[in-house]
């Protein structure tokens, strides 16, 4: 898997919510990761919700398809990502 970002929005994810887009990656390998498509926060492009486990708890991240990589723009441990991939 290839992975790619804006390193401001990185920078700017960290400090908002702690997690960083390299530690957001482990995401994709965990094995029962589950990849939603996000309908609400796009009219222009498709954009998804993987939801994996990343130092043992439940990490949301928000991310779209681009030249052939994944282009994460969001992470964060939200609790509905977290009820999304325990109760599917």
């Amino acid at each position: 898997m290839n992975f790619d970002w804006d390193e401001s929005k990185n920078s700017i994810n960290r400090d908002k919510h702690g997690v960083s887009f390299e530690d957001a990656q482990e995401a994709f390998f965990d094995p029962h990761r589950l990849i939603r498509a996000d309908t609400l926060h796009s009219n222009t492009e498709p954009r998804f919700f993987c939801y994996g486990m990343v130092a043992d708890r439940v990490l949301t991240v928000r991310f779209n398809l681009h030249d052939g990589s994944i282009r994460i723009f969001g992470a964060a441990w939200w609790w509905k990502g977290a009820w999304e991939y325990e109760n599917r």
